[in-house]
Order: C-alpha cells, then sequence, then structure tokens
C-alpha cells in the first residue's frame, strides 16, 4: 500500500533505527524558556497561507499565555520560500530571537532545485503542529464531491483547475495529483495554476480562476463555515474531528492518505543552549489553554517533535518524498 503519508496521528515516520532523544537534551526548564521576552517569527509565504497562520496562532499561544512577552512578524515571500531561507542564512549572527515557521515544502523545493539551500542549513527546533489537506471549490461549483472532480480530470484535464498556494511540483500540486492518479486519473494531466501563499489562491477560487483548491484544511474552515465554499473531501483515511462533515479520501475509495507538518527552525548560528531553549518554549506551550484554542480553531493535528526527532525524520521525508515525486514524473 501506497501512501503519501508525510505525519501521522502515531507520530512522524522515522525509520526504525532512529536515534532516541535523550532526555538531557530537554533539560531547559520552563523558567529559562519563559525567559524570552520577545520572538520575531520568519514567514516565507504571504498573508493568509497556513505558514502565516501558523506563526501567528503559535505567537498568539505565546503572548497570551505569558510564555513571552511579545510576538512579531514578517511576512517574506520570493523564491518559493527560498527568500526568506537565504536572509536566516545571510543574517544569521542578527537572528537570535528569530524563529522562521515550514513545513513540507522545505524538503519538496529543496528537492526540485526551487532555491539551492535544505533544511540542514539551518538549524531545526521543533515541529508543533500537523495538518490534513484538503480539496475546496465554491459554494456554487457543479461538482458535488471530490470522485466528480477526478472523472472529469478523467474524461477531459484540461477541463479542471486546480489551484494552491505553492509552485508547481509542490506540495499542493503534489497533493492534487497524487489523489487524481490514486482515484485511477493520470496525475501528469492535473492542470495546476499557482499562486504565492493560500490567501491568493484562495481568492483565485473564488473569482473562477481555478475550480478546485488544494490546501491546507485549516485554511479552509472559517470560509466553509461563512458559506463561501466547499469541502469536498480531506486527505485522510477516515473523517476527522477537525471537520466531521467532510468526507475522507478513503471513504470515497481513494487510498491517498497524506499529512503535512509545520514547525520551526533557527538561524545556522544560533547556539545550542537558545536552540534548546526555543524548543522547550514550544513544547511548553503546547501544554496551555491558549495553545489548544489556536489548535482547535484550525483544525490542526495535536504534535510535538524536539531537535534531534524532528531532524531524523526530516532525513526520512526528503528519500519518501523524493521517490514520490520520481514516480508522479516531477523529479527525473
Amino acid at each position: 500500500m501506497n501512501k503519501l503519508t508525510m505525519f501521522s496521528r502515531r507520530g512522524f515516520m522515522v525509520a526504525a533505527t532512529a536515534v532516541a532523544v535523550s532526555t538531557a537534551a530537554f533539560a531547559v526548564t520552563t523558567a529559562k524558556a519563559a525567559e524570552m521576552d520577545e520572538v520575531h517569527f520568519i514567514i516565507p509565504g504571504g498573508a493568509g497561507g497556513g505558514w502565516d497562520g501558523t506563526a501567528r496562532g503559535t505567537g498568539e499561544a505565546l503572548t497570551k499565555s505569558g510564555l513571552v512577552g511579545t510576538a512579531s512578524y514578517e511576512n517574506m515571500s520570493g523564491g518559493g520560500g527560498g527568500k526568506a531561507i537565504a536572509y536566516m542564512i545571510e543574517a544569521a549572527d542578527r537572528l537570535d530571537n528569530t524563529l522562521m515557521v515550514n513545513s513540507t515544502p522545505i524538503i519538496v523545493r529543496s528537492l526540485t532545485g526551487v532555491f539551492p539551500q535544505s533544511f540542514r542549513d539551518l538549524t531545526p527546533i521543533a515541529a508543533v503542529v500537523a495538518e490534513y489537506a484538503a480539496f475546496a471549490v465554491p459554494a456554487d461549483s457543479k461538482f458535488e464531491s471530490f470522485t466528480d472532480v477526478v472523472a472529469s480530470v478523467k474524461s477531459d484535464p484540461s477541463s479542471v483547475k486546480f489551484g494552491g498556494g505553492s509552485v508547481r511540483g509542490g506540495m499542493d500540486h503534489i497533493v492534487a495529483a497524487y489523489a487524481v492518479q490514486q482515484g485511477g486519473g493520470d496525475a501528469k494531466q492535473v492542470k495546476y495554476i499557482p499562486y504565492d501563499a493560500g490567501g491568493k489562491a484562495i481568492a483565485g477560487l473564488l473569482s473562477g480562476e481555478t475550480d478546485v483548491l488544494s490546501t491546507g484544511l485549516g485554511e479552509l474552515l472559517e470560509l466553509a463555515k461563512a458559506g463561501q465554499i466547499r469541502i469536498l473531501a480531506v486527505t485522510s483515511n477516515e473523517r476527522i474531528e477537525a471537520a466531521p462533515e467532510v468526507p475522507a479520501l478513503g471513504e470515497l475509495g481513494i487510498d491517498a492518505e497524506f499529512v503535512n507538518w509545520r514547525g520551526y527552525f533557527g538561524s545556522p548560528s544560533l547556539s545550542a543552549d537558545k536552540a534548546d531553549a526555543y524548543a522547550a518554549l514550544l513544547k511548553d506551550v503546547q501544554a496551555t489553554p491558549e495553545w489548544d484554542t489556536v489548535r482547535k480553531r484550525n483544525g490542526w493535528e495535536k504534535i510535538y517533535k524536539g531537535r534531534a526527532e524532528f531532524s531524523t525524520f526530516m532525513e526520512n521525508q526528503e528519500k519518501v518524498v523524493g521517490d514520490l515525486m520520481r514516480d508522479l514524473g516531477f523529479l527525473k
């Protein structure tokens, strides 16, 4: 069974031989973590996307819980996320109080050469949330289910335009192509229009530029509640707590499970002590009611993986995703 499972409810997809995270590595107390008066978040995409929501949601929980005095945010779009990564490297010595949010695309875009760097050029801190992907259409769309979408792609690929907040060959494209493939269509025939982050992709859907939006579930929940869109399917095997009314791909007979992680990185010059303190801070906030409120509002899965385990996971994911992208024709 071939599943595009980046992350599961049972934890990271790590090799059985993965090195266990030592208790000593996380022996940073809550008191030490709480000494941070300010955290500045670098967001590699525009407003309204998943990275933006994750950074601002994390900052909200950190400040409202009193773990951090103030949180600030800087959207730094460009180069499929490469501009922000380059900034974290080039300005490393000045970024002691800065965290950059990222997710599966840091693996995908590095593999495709969108930017020359990889997660190895930064300091991995922690993965903090996981989120299923989903497919949405405007409220008045002719498509009643995702199986209708697949059927249209199979009969006339040019009749269905998918949109997403990532580049061609990026995560939103891969998820759409994979779901269509597993539904019996041709992944290479999926017509995909890229946008700079989720906010613009949503605007493209609502304006009629695209027919189906492929993105993170959390970006769609409020729009669905407002009646602007309909969520056709979530990329899970069974219905999930965050959206019990939305069909799972699994129940539609499409075996294409996908869950995306989101986490934080420091600059390459960040000291081990400060990196440990950040990891502890992000672990501490997960136990607060403020974080629970943010998580449920966004439909995020509850997870936390600290520095060493996070790095091990990304090394394994790089191989799994690379193999899949070659199967789908996105890599040679």
